[in-house]
């Protein structure tokens, strides 16, 4: 079920209604209910899969708190090998098994295994770090094991988080559904507050973008210059507006019914270096991969070469997760080479900084690393959107192909034309991505729902109409593929 569909307009009041009216002991049940519709209506039969990933899990769980000594350690490697091979066989071996026929092919030997005819079942890779996550942290004994089998479930298929996030820790969540929560008219006037802020940047934002970016991106050779420069700026507001609206939307939803979920994303395109990056971007996953993989590996407390191998590999591991193509293992590599160059250089980069006296300048020297960042971040995410290799090489080698013809405005609207977009479309987006700039400006100071309320009732309705306003008649609608939310292919 999409979060922008006419079915989830229906759902969310009424399980949400259903929540506060009855009795506490039941509300779990039937928000476990509830999850299993919600997940059941994109592929009914695949809730057997995430049903066999939380049995193992919850067993596991179960006997590592029982057992003591080694036998704590292989019920983990068991556990997680069960869970990462369910995760393989859907999303990575066809992916392997083709490049190793390609290469058998290539040395001459015979190789005749066939690709599975699978389809990925929706947020498979969400759920499974979330239920790694739980039987990680109670190995390490942060957690006790859970022994209701149906809140367990709750928390590995809690709807608001399922598909596409946030990728919670047992310690925040699990104890929130034995918590009593009452109707609270502030806390419940935020999350939908929050979940309209998630819909503006989806359906206003995001989805016009889509139909930009995919003009070019589908048809890469077909361009150069600056229609590829304008794509793929585009892509990096849309996929920002497509997660993190996706994320408002779910921790909105979750607020309202009283649970509080982690944050994901904070201002990421206002960071001054890709480390920064990664503490704002997709805040769960991140850090996912700093506790899970990178500290284990060593993280920066050893030589200098392992760290930096510590933080490639970490990358690349996290290029993979997002999906089983070299795109995205590009991406990665690309993400972790960006931050051991800017180690290397870090004592360089700082002497030119004074030398040239910027810290003289601080809010130059700032904005100064803000346009750095999101260039790399940008020119990181061609990779991503790219369908191939061979397109993301063509979209790199051509995106200064031609520009030395181009001269002004009517450079500009050549390029526009070219892509075939109306200038209505153009400036709708241009104009709800400088609104929501301006709002993540303001946001430096705190959130902007708790400004508002200390304001005067005229003005908060004012916002909150015209936040309406917008997404009902400057949002794209229909039903197409491309509004469902990119980040569910993972």
């Amino acid at each position: 079920m999409l979060f922008n569909s006419f079915q989830f307009m229906v759902f969310f009041p009424v399980v949400t209604a259903l929540y506060f009216l009855l009795p506490h002991r039941f509300r779990w049940f039937m928000l476990l209910a509830a999850s299993c519709y919600f997940y059941m209506a994109f592929i009914p039969y695949y809730i057997l899969i995430l049903f066999a990933t939380i049995i193992v899990n919850y067993w596991a769980g179960i006997l590592i708190e029982r057992s003591d000594g080694d036998n704590r350690k292989i019920y983990l490697i068991i556990c997680l090998a069960t869970t990462i091979a369910i995760l393989f066989v859907f999303k990575y071996f066809n992916f392997f098994n083709t490049n190793f026929a390609q290469a058998a092919q290539f040395l001459g030997w015979n190789y005749s295994i066939e690709n599975l005819r699978l389809m990925l079942p929706i947020g498979l890779s969400f759920h499974t770090f979330q239920s790694m996550s739980y039987i990680i942290e109670v190995y390490r004994g942060n957690q006790k094991a859970e022994r209701n089998f149906g809140i367990f479930s709750l928390y590995v298929m809690f709807y608001p988080q399922l598909v596409a996030g946030p990728v919670e820790r047992p310690q925040n969540l699990l104890h929130q559904f034995y918590e009593r929560h009452e109707f609270d008219y502030q806390r419940v006037a935020d999350g939908l507050k929050l979940m309209a802020w998630g819909m503006f940047k989806k359906i206003v934002i995001a989805d016009r973008l889509t139909v930009l970016v995919d003009r070019v991106y589908n048809n890469p050779y077909d361009f150069t210059g600056l229609p590829l420069i304008i794509a793929s700026i585009a892509f990096t507001f849309q996929i920002y507006c497509d997660f993190s609206g996706y994320s408002d939307i779910a921790i909105g939803s979750a607020q309202v019914m009283g649970f509080k979920l982690m944050d994901n994303f904070n201002r990421p395109y206002f960071s001054r270096s890709v480390s920064e990056f990664w503490k704002r971007w997709h805040i769960s996953l991140s850090t996912w991969f700093r506790d899970y993989l990178y500290i284990p590996l060593g993280g920066g407390r050893v030589k200098k070469w392992r760290r930096y191998f510590n933080l490639f590999f970490t990358f690349l591991v996290s290029g993979l997760w997002h999906g089983a193509n070299w795109t995205y293992i590009f991406w990665g590599a690309i993400h972790g080479s960006f931050l051991i160059v800017s180690i290397w250089t870090q004592g360089i980069r700082s002497r030119i900084v004074n030398f040239m006296g910027l810290k003289k300048h601080p809010k130059i020297y700032r904005f100064i690393q803000i346009v750095i960042v999101f260039t790399l971040v940008s020119f990181a995410w061609i990779f991503f959107r790219a369908r191939n290799i061979t397109e993301a090489f063509y979209v790199v080698s051509h995106l200064f192909v031609g520009l030395d013809g181009i001269t002004g405005m009517v450079g500009l609207k050549t390029a526009i034309d070219s892509i075939g977009i109306s200038k209505y479309e153009l400036y709708v987006a241009l104009i709800a991505i400088l609104a929501m700039e301006i709002i993540h400006f303001i946001q430096r100071h705190g959130s902007i729902r708790h400004m508002l309320s200390r304001k005067p009732l005229l003005l908060r309705w004012a916002v909150y109409y015209l936040l309406i306003i917008s997404i009902i008649f400057f949002g794209v609608y229909g039903g197409t593929s491309n509004q469902k939310f990119i980040y569910f292919q993972f």
